[in-house]
């Protein structure tokens, strides 16, 4: 896949947008400042067109991890519950396997359009921690070979406070 950059009419727009969104959740960053994470974003367009994409799709992405070490900026789908990437089987493999009520896409293969990757079970564990996602619907999460090979995939919410 080539590189996508966002356009640069859409940058401010989108950086206003993420700014409201970081202020109004702090407590998914505490200790994190705007100003880091604005220069990390400014100096990326190509994670600000992923980051855009998150958002056409009625995602609320949001920064959630600033890693120290690599000093990376790790956005996360922070909607309280799952947006417009509904009714999706996990994987091709599962969406050609479908005879009836064929979804039109599978999370996998949409994931690599708009350029996420999805969350593994650890990562999902630890976004639950920080808020209450996923109280009334389900998220796929990335799934280990294994489960696939058994035909199975994983999803997760956080209902029966699990």
């Amino acid at each position: 896949m080539s590189k996508q950059v966002l356009n640069a009419n859409k940058i401010e727009p989108l950086i206003k947008v993420l700014k409201a969104r970081f202020d109004k959740n702090f407590d998914l960053h505490s200790g994190l400042e705007w100003k880091k994470v604005e220069t990390k974003l400014r100096a990326n367009l190509e994670a600000l067109w992923v980051i855009s994409n998150m958002d056409e799709t009625k995602g609320e992405p949001d920064v959630v991890i600033f890693d120290p070490k690599s000093k990376d900026i790790i956005y996360v789908d922070t909607s309280t519950e799952s947006p417009d990437r509904r009714s999706l089987c996990y994987d091709r493999e599962a969406l050609n396997k479908r005879k009836e009520n064929k979804p039109k896409n599978s999370v996998v293969d949409m994931a690599n359009e708009i350029g996420i990757t999805l969350l593994d079970e650890a990562h999902y564990i630890a976004l639950q921690k920080l808020g209450a996602f996923d109280l009334k619907t389900e998220s796929w999460i990335l799934t280990p070979k294994e489960f696939r090979t058994l035909g199975g995939a994983l999803y997760a919410n956080k209902r029966f406070n699990r």
